[in-house]
Parts: structure tokens; C-alpha cells; sequence
């Protein structure tokens, strides 16, 4: 009867917090939001329960390990998250929503495990990086814009290194890259560049077009 108690706590308490960051997520109409953060939340929170539920019945008859069904946790909610990342052009979004149900997830396991004032300080967290890092990334990046660029250039090892170099004297960002071969000596690179305000767009296609084996750089 005991532990049929401690199992109620510990699926409200996966509802509450799980719904904290479930909230935040729907607030900002994300592809999991609410619902999905709940049910991930409980269902990590049940396996640990059956884990540490099992262990303790059958201590000294069965060896086993409480964390080892906890552990698939871990790794199977990668399918999950990788439903909400969703590729639009050269974004990319819902990486902080895949990040919040594996986190959740996460959760769950502390409070299947009774470690609830851990759980709920991770909460804490977890709901202060959403609702209010957002700001200070937003204040990071208001000054910078970005532009999509084709590099035709020579297919040779250490190029894309070469490129690398020249933006980063600029302080260019490549937040996305694609390569495609045109041929056996020749390659198509298309990136997704975030710099400065005060770099133009001629400024990037000068100096990428003095690297040796660039045939032509052009805007996207």
C-alpha cells in the first residue's frame, strides 16, 4: 500500500512539473507542447518506478540494475525530439523543443527515482533557460543579420577550412551548410551565413573569392 502512494505522488508531481515546461512550449505554439511534455514526463517517470519497484521485491533473489530500463529512457526519446525538428529553408527549429522532452524526460526519472526536490529545482531551471534566455539570445544576435551564399570551388580536402577561416575573421557565423558535387573535381556549397551589420554582403564575396580554387561565389 506504501509504495501504491508514493507511486500517486510521484505521477502528480510528474503532471505538475512535466506540465511547467509543457506550458512554456504551448505558450510559444511549439509542435510538442502541454500534452506531450506530460505524457513523456509520466511515462519516464513509470519505468523508473517499475525499475526501483522491481529491485526492491526481489532484492537478494534477482540481480538487477534500477537504472538500466531508466537508461533506454535516455536514448529512445531522441525519436521523439527529432519529430519536432522541423528544416524550413536554411532554418532549422524546434531544437529547444526537442531539448525541453528530453529534459523532461529526465525529470521523470528523478521523480520515479524520489528524488522530488531535485526534480522540482531542475524545474526551476529548466522554465527560467526558456521563458528568459530567450531574451538575452535574442539581445546577442539583434545586431546581425543572414544571407544564403553558393561557393563553386575546387573539390579538394581543407577548403571548406579555408572558408572557415576567412568568415571567422569577419566574425561570421555559418549557422547552416550543404555540399553537392558537381562533378568529380568540382563542388557546390551553399551557406547560411549570420554576421555583422556592418559586413556586406560584396565584403564576403570578396574575400571569399581570393581563396585559391573558388571559381565563383554568388548570392542564394
Amino acid at each position: 500500500m506504501l509504495l501504491f502512494y508514493r507511486a500517486i505522488i510521484k505521477f502528480f508531481l510528474a503532471v505538475v512539473l512535466g506540465g511547467i515546461v509543457g506550458y512554456e512550449r504551448q505558450h510559444k505554439s511549439r509542435p510538442a507542447g502541454l500534452r506531450t511534455h506530460i505524457l513523456v514526463c509520466i511515462g519516464a517517470c513509470l519505468i523508473q518506478i517499475i525499475s526501483m519497484d522491481f529491485s526492491a521485491v526481489n532484492k537478494g533473489l534477482i540481480t538487477s540494475d534500477p537504472m538500466r530500463l531508466g537508461a533506454q529512457v535516455i536514448s529512445g526519446i531522441g525519436f521523439l525530439g527529432a519529430g519536432t525538428i522541423i528544416k524550413e529553408g536554411a532554418s532549422i527549429k524546434g531544437l529547444t523543443t526537442a531539448a525541453s522532452l528530453w529534459t523532461v524526460a529526465c525529470l521523470g526519472l528523478a521523480i520515479g527515482s524520489g528524488l522530488y526536490m531535485q526534480a522540482v529545482i531542475a524545474t526551476l531551471f529548466i522554465y527560467i533557460a526558456l521563458r528568459s534566455l530567450k531574451r538575452i539570445e535574442d539581445r546577442i544576435s539583434y545586431d546581425k543579420r543572414e544571407a544564403s551564399f553558393e561557393v563553386i570551388i575546387e573539390d579538394e580536402p581543407g577548403k571548406i577550412g579555408l572558408i572557415g577561416i576567412e568568415l571567422g575573421k569577419l566574425s561570421v557565423n555559418i549557422t547552416n551548410i550543404e555540399i553537392h558535387k558537381r562533378d568529380e573535381n568540382i563542388a557546390a556549397i551553399e551557406m547560411v551565413l549570420k554576421m555583422p551589420n556592418n559586413i556586406s554582403n560584396d565584403i564576403i564575396i570578396q574575400n571569399i573569392s581570393q581563396i585559391i580554387g573558388v571559381k565563383r561565389v554568388s548570392l542564394i
